[in-house]
Formats: structure tokens, sequence, C-alpha cells
């Protein structure tokens, strides 16, 4: 049957931010979009209690578009269980393959029915690859858009160690380009191997330990193990770099997206004309005025952060909240990956923890991704219910207005108009 008809008593419509009563969605299984939204009349014409075939009820469960996660990484898994280093240098391809569609099912099943993938993590371009398997149907997954190689500079986002005699001793995790020339030929090149969007680190941990501090070895790179004089975040493109990035991008009709933990990267990162600034450490109010005035949008990966930067974390919680009163566009991405995917509403519950309203953070996760993966740009509409979008659906067993943990609870999801999860049980996945 080409059409189903879905019936709910409890609607969340994130393009008014309401809550609404009644309504009943028509979706195409051919074209995978809605082709009706409508609003019963009960009291004159009320619904059967048992529904004919090609009807499904949603009734009294809380019913929204598919989550989007706009920072995620399906081939990492949680730094709890392995760090980045690790997984690169101990575990093979065809297992990071293996634990990325695992990953994906995952995310479908929590809800998250769009991925925004910001970088491959030293896998080359087979986020491209696995993006277009879950297209074709091959296995279950959140519709990606992918980075394939993030682009950093020389000696920026690359591991290193101290007795590696100016080699390296992992996969490259990025494109290494320098100058403005092999900045628009790394561009094009990311375009041509399937880059929905273009990632660019802005800043980053440019210098080799120094002062090793008496810690474990061989000695861990990250922020949970900082030298004994620690190796801060500098900035890695000029803004001539950056402009050239965004502006070629730009020919692609290509997103861009920077990694920014500095107020002169994320700064400069923004003049440049990015479509979103991922992480956001260092604010003013001067930076989030100029966001809004160029219409850049803040992922401020609060999941991730909870557990790296524990000392600051109170801060980043406030600054969110800061940006997001004055104005600033918001999006849910908690990089994960980084943390365990199935996890990922961990991101809007932080908010909420802020002081963002319920109704604002929905939007975020729902519209706010649509619009981080390029909006228009991305070839179709999703994120909200109306008469030509993707009919991405899903429901929570409980309102979120009243159970905090509602957004961890989600009994059914539909993608493109095919039920992937209903009473809380996977539907055509073994």
């Amino acid at each position: 049957m080409p059409e189903i008809t879905l019936h709910t008593s409890t609607l969340f419509n994130p393009k008014q931010k309401k809550f609404v009563k009644g309504v009943s969605i028509k979706v195409n299984t051919q074209s995978g979009l809605i082709t009706k939204v409508f609003t019963r009349n009960d009291a004159k014409q009320p619904l059967p209690d048992v529904l004919t075939d090609g009807e499904v009820d949603l009734r009294g469960k809380f019913v929204m578009p598919g989550f989007v996660d706009a920072h995620t990484h399906i081939f990492l898994h949680s730094y709890d269980e392995a760090s980045a280093i690790t997984q690169k240098r101990d575990e093979s391809m065809p297992e990071r393959i293996i634990r990325a569609v695992n990953h994906c099912r995952t995310a479908l099943l929590a809800g998250y029915t769009t991925y925004r993938d910001l970088g491959s993590e030293s896998m080359q371009d087979a986020d491209a690859n696995v993006r277009d398997a879950i297209a074709r149907g091959l296995i279950p997954g959140p519709r990606l858009f992918v980075a394939t190689r993030v682009l950093a500079s020389t000696g920026s986002f690359e591991s290193r160690t101290e007795n590696s005699m100016g080699g390296h001793c992992l996969p490259a995790g990025a494109e290494a380009v320098d100058g403005v020339e092999e900045i628009r030929k790394a561009v094009r090149r990311r375009i041509a191997a399937g880059a929905d969007v273009i990632k660019f680190f802005a800043d980053y941990r440019r210098r080799i330990m120094r002062s090793p501090p008496a810690v474990q070895h061989p000695y861990v790179p990250s922020v949970l193990h900082p030298p004994k004089e620690p190796n801060p975040d500098y900035v890695v493109f000029s803004q001539e770099e950056m402009d050239m990035i965004v502006a070629e991008a730009n020919l692609a009709k290509c997103p861009v997206a920077a990694h920014c933990c500095t107020l002169e990267g994320a700064m400069g990162a923004i003049k440049a004309g990015v479509k979103t600034i991922e992480h956001v450490y260092g604010v003013t109010d001067e930076m989030f005025h100029l966001m809004k005035e160029k219409g850049c949008i803040m992922v401020p990966t609060l999941a991730i952060a909870e557990q790296i930067h524990k000392q600051k974390f109170a801060s980043l919680q406030v600054q969110t909240k800061r940006a997001h009163d004055l104005g600033v566009r918001v999006a849910c991405g908690g990089d994960t990956g980084t943390f365990r995917h199935g996890d990922n509403a961990r991101e809007m519950e932080l908010m909420i923890e802020a002081g963002i309203q319920l109704e604002d953070v929905l939007e975020a996760c729902t519209v706010g991704g649509w619009e981080s993966c390029g909006a228009d740009l991305c070839g179709r509409r999703f994120g909200w219910l109306e008469e030509g979008t993707q009919a991405d659906i899903i429901a929570l067993e409980t309102d979120p207005r009243l159970d905090k943990a509602a957004l961890r609870k989600v009994d059914f999801v539909m993608k493109d108009a095919k039920i992937w999860k209903q009473d809380g049980n996977a539907i055509g996945m073994i």
C-alpha cells in the first residue's frame, strides 16, 4: 500500500514551536514524502478503536519530526572504551566500517533520522560510501550529510609523537593544506570525493608536547592528559585562507563548518561566512552579535564538553544560554561518537538544563539541524511536518514537558515514510 496515515493526539510543530492536538499525517511510501497534514474533528467523526490497514495509531504518544544530530562521527565509538588514537591505530578499516554500520542502526532506533557527520576520522572518504549504502537501502541508518576528510593546515590536526622523526605514526585524520591555491584545490577534491559539507579546523593544538608530565607511557595526547605546560589551541589558517575555503565551497553550493575552540579562530571563521561553528569555547557578546548578523549557527557540543571539560563545563552551559538569548541560531550536535551513539539526546538534555526552553531545544534538534546541513542546499526538506517534506516522524512514549527522560524513550521511528521502529521494537532489521 503506497499510502499510510498516522493519527496523533499530541504533536509538536517545530515551525510554530507549539504542541497541537488531533492531527493526522498522510505519507507516501514510494516518494518518502508527506502528502497531507490535517486536523481531525474527533467529536464529529471519531476514529474507530481498531484502525484499518494503512493506518498507524500514535495517539497517547508524543509525536514530532525525527531528530537531527548536527555533529557526529560514525567511525568513532566512545572514548570511555578507547581513545581516538587507539581506535585509529588498533582497529582495521573493516572493523571500523562494521562499527559504523552498528552506530547508524543504533542512531536510527534512538529517533535520529538525520546525521551530519563532520569528519571521517582517518577513514578517508568512507563516510560518503556509508551514506550511499544507507540511501540505497543496504543498511538502516540516518540520512547522512558527510564531510569526508576535514581540512587543516600542516602540523595542526595530525597525530604526532616526540620520536616520529617528522613522520606520522597513524593514518592522517585530515587533509593538510596551506595557502589559498592549495586550499582551492583541496575544497574541490572534497567536493569530488562526495562531501556534502566542508569542515575545517580554524584552530587546534599546534605544538608537540613539551615538558612531559608524570603520566602513563606511551603518552595519550588529549585534553584529559595535558602536559605540565598546557599546549593551547592556536589559529591554524589565516583570514585569507579561511575566506578561500568558504568562497570555493560556495561555488559548489556546499555549506562550511568550522571547528573553533578559540575566540580568534571563531571570529575568523564567522567573518569568512561559515554556516556553523562547532564547540565555541572562547566567546564574547561581540562574537555572538556577529554570528547573528552573519546567520552563523552555533553547535556547542555540550555532551562531549561535559566529559572532557569538567572544570569549565558550567560556564559553557551559561555561554550557550547567553548565545540563545542574544538571538544566535543554535543546533543540537553533541560530537556523537566521542560518546556512545544512542545517547545523542544528552545534548538536548544539557541545553534544557542550561535554561533553554524545551520548545526551542526541540526546534534546534529538528529545523535547526536541517539548516546546519545546508537548508535548501540539502536538496530536500526535513525537520518539520508539512506537505512535501520528508516523512521523518518519531513518537516518544512520554511527554517531555512532564518527563525529563522522555527524549530517550523513542517508541516509533519512521524515516522517508518507512517504519523502522514500532511499539518500541525494531522493524525490518536483522
